[in-house]
């Protein structure tokens, strides 16, 4: 019987399953998206799983949709990470002031937005984060790629996605097939 000398230690490391969305609606949209993804797949404590594919939409505004701003390319990613969620969040917003997002105004046209929509089956409100996320289960841009990549998902608190998605009242969305160049 072989066993393991007593000063050895074996360190597990627990990935946790997380949401997060992407969107942009500014500048090369496209690259921009897909450099935040590149940019999570090389941070420590982070493995990207899954990513939908492209999806476009018209501006949300609080006031409703707004045909006149940009409209925003959406994706979202299913990743493990060992990262707790305050510390996943410093890493997104991270992410996002290095591809130029500037918070000026709430729901303002911006380069990139990552959120996390879920974080395995944690609920928390504070300050910095809610988790879920308070409208991910009213956002078909969210919802829609998330089933995607996940058609069993299920936001923590709000139910299956697939049923929630056919609660979306209006809807822009549509499958992003890039620019005409």
């Amino acid at each position: 019987m072989n066993a393991r000398p007593i000063d050895s230690v074996e360190r597990r490391i627990i990935r946790l399953p997380a949401v997060l969305a992407l969107g942009s609606n500014l500048g090369d949209r496209e690259a921009t998206i897909l450099g935040a993804l590149d940019d999570l797949r090389v941070t420590d404590g982070i493995e990207v799983v899954a990513v939908s594919r492209l999806y476009e939409t018209t501006a949300v505004r609080p006031t409703g949709v707004d045909a006149d701003a940009p409209a925003y390319l959406n994706a979202v990613a299913l990743i493990r990470t060992s990262l707790h969620p305050e510390e996943l969040l410093g890493v997104v917003n991270q992410i996002e002031h290095e591809h130029g997002r500037v918070r000026t105004e709430r729901w303002g046209d911006r380069t990139l937005d990552v959120d996390i929509v879920s974080f395995a089956s944690v609920v928390r409100n504070t300050e910095r984060l809610t988790l879920p996320h308070p409208r991910a289960a009213e956002r078909d841009f969210v919802l829609v790629p998330w089933l995607e990549v996940d058609p069993d998902a299920v936001l923590p608190g709000r139910g299956r996605v697939d049923e929630l998605v056919r609660g979306v009242q209006q809807t822009t969305l549509r499958p992003y097939v890039g620019e005409s160049r």
